[in-house]
C-alpha cells in the first residue's frame, strides 16, 4: 500500500540554516556554505510534529543536519522510532561522480561513502546519490556514474542502507539516460522520479516510464504567486503513477510561497485519494 511521506526541503524555511557543501577546486577539498534561516522546528522534533500530521515517512536532505557526531545521530535515530514515522531516504545533495576532475571525482566518492556511515547510523533506509553532472548524452559519463553506484552499492550494503539515486541534475534529466544508468546498475541501484525534474512535451511520458524502477515519488506540483497548486496537471502525473501500478511512498513537495504546512496541506488533499490499495 502506498503512503504519505515528506521531504525536509519542502520545511526548509523553518528547520534553522541550511548547510550547503561545495567544492573548493582551488583548496583541492570541500567547503560548507551557511545560509541562514530561522528554526521555527528542530530536526529532532520534526518527526513527531509529521506523525501527528498524517505522514509516516521522512525524506531528510543532509544540508539539514545540524550535527554528524554520533551522539546527535543516536538521538535522531531514536526521535524516528519514537514517533513511528520511518526514515526513509537522506538525500544527498551534492556529489558529483562524473566531475572531470578526478581528484575532485575522487574526493567526492569518499564524501559519499561518510555520509553513507551517517545514515546507518542515524536509521536511514537509503541514501539518494546524484549520478552526476555530466551531459545526459554522455555514454562514457553514464558508465562511469553505473559503475560508481556499484562500488556504492557494496560499500552500503553491508550498513543497512540502500543505494538510490534519482532524474535529478543533468546527467538523469532525461529518461532515455536514466533508462541507459539504471540498466547498467541492475537492481543494486533503486530510483526516484521526481514531477518537477523531467521538461518538454514528453515529460508525461518520461515519468510514466521511469516509475517501474521507483522507491519514491517526489509528488511536486507547479504553484501559482499564492503558493497553489495547479491541479489539474498535478492530477495528470498522479493519475499516471496510479496506472502504473506503483505502491510506495508519496513524497510531497512544496517549494512555494507563504506557511509551508499549509502548502503542504493542499497538495496533501490531492494526493491522498490515491493512496488506496492499487488494484
Amino acid at each position: 500500500m502506498s503512503y504519505l511521506s515528506v521531504s525536509t526541503w519542502s520545511l526548509h524555511r523553518l528547520l534553522g540554516p541550511l548547510r550547503w557543501t561545495a567544492w573548493d577546486a582551488e583548496a583541492g577539498s570541500h567547503r560548507t556554505i551557511e545560509q541562514e534561516q530561522p528554526e521555527i522546528i528542530t530536526l529532532l522534533d520534526l518527526p513527531a510534529e509529521a506523525a501527528s500530521r498524517g505522514y509516516e515517512a521522512i525524506e531528510v536532505c543532509h544540508f539539514h543536519f545540524p550535527s554528524t557526531d554520533s551522539a546527535y545521530l543516536k538521538q535522531l535515530r531514536s526521535a524516528f522510532e519514537v514517533s513511528g514515522v520511518s526514515f526513509d531516504t537522506l538525500l544527498l545533495d551534492y556529489g558529483n561522480l562524473t566531475a572531470p576532475d578526478e581528484r575532485q571525482r575522487k574526493a567526492d566518492f569518499a564524501f559519499i561513502c561518510d555520509w553513507i556511515d551517517i545514515a546507518s547510523q542515524c536509521g536511514a533506509k537509503q541514501i539518494r546519490v546524484i549520478a552526476g553532472e555530466a551531459p545526459p548524452t554522455d555514454e562514457e559519463a553514464i558508465s562511469l556514474s553505473a559503475a560508481s553506484l556499484i562500488d556504492l552499492a557494496h560499500f552500503a550494503s553491508p550498513k543497512g542502507v540502500r543505494i538510490i539515486t534519482e532524474n535529478f541534475k543533468p546527467l538523469t534529466s532525461t529518461a532515455e539516460s536514466c533508462h541507459k544508468l539504471l540498466a547498467q546498475t541492475g537492481n543494486q541501484v533503486g530510483f526516484i522520479t521526481d514531477f518537477g525534474n523531467f521538461h518538454g512535451a514528453e515529460k508525461v511520458k518520461e515519468i510514466a516510464s521511469t516509475l517501474p524502477f521507483s522507491v519514491s515519488v517526489h509528488a511536486k506540483a507547479t504553484y501559482d504567486e499564492a503558493g497553489f497548486p495547479d491541479e489539474a496537471e498535478y492530477l495528470t502525473y498522479l493519475n499516471r503513477v496510479h496506472a502504473a501500478g506503483y505502491n510506495g511512498a508519496y513524497v510531497l513537495i512544496y517549494d512555494g510561497p507563504g506557511d509551508m504546512w499549509e502548502g503542504l496541506e493542499r497538495i496533501k488533499a490531492i494526493v491522498k485519494p490515491f493512496l488506496l490499495p492499487v488494484r
